[in-house]
């Protein structure tokens, strides 16, 4: 995992960018061959989408850059960790390995809730590494609700 923190740092970017724009702030990125291939926040308020989620919305993007739907040997990197919906993309997209921040004791799908690639109906599960960043990705998001709080 030598370059675990470098992308991360990437998907904080967009964390960061995500709730400048007043979406909650969840960032990912994909990375091929050590490569950043596609980025993104969260864009369920702007695009009126609740499956608009930074996973999502990147594996959309690589899946589209590189011309396939399976994502065989990509890394995906998010500030907190999936969602059940997210788990089920990652699963589908046959993406190798998923790197995350912060765990989601309410609403994650891996760590947490369903633990979905646990779940013997899962055709694909990736490796998974948890903590990468969790201070700063969770600073972010415990900010942009108490901000939301106080308004």
């Amino acid at each position: 995992m030598p370059n675990a923190e470098r992308f991360m740092d990437a998907a904080l970017a967009e964390a960061e960018a995500a709730g400048k724009r007043g979406e909650v702030p969840i960032g990912a990125v994909l990375v091929v061959d050590n490569k950043i291939v596609a980025r993104s926040g969260n864009t369920t308020r702007a695009d009126h989408d609740v499956t608009a989620h930074a996973e999502i919305s990147v594996i959309r993007k690589a899946a589209a850059a590189l011309g396939q739907e399976r994502l065989t040997g990509a890394d995906l990197y998010v500030t907190l960790e999936p969602c059940t919906m997210c788990a089920a993309a990652i699963s589908f997209g046959r993406i190798r390995r998923l790197y995350y921040g912060a765990e989601d004791p309410k609403g994650g799908g891996v760590d947490n809730g369903v633990r979905f690639f646990s779940q013997p109906t899962c055709h694909h599960a990736p490796d998974v590494y948890s903590g990468i960043g969790e201070r700063e990705a969770a600073r972010l998001l415990t900010e942009f609700f108490q901000a939301k709080r106080e308004d």
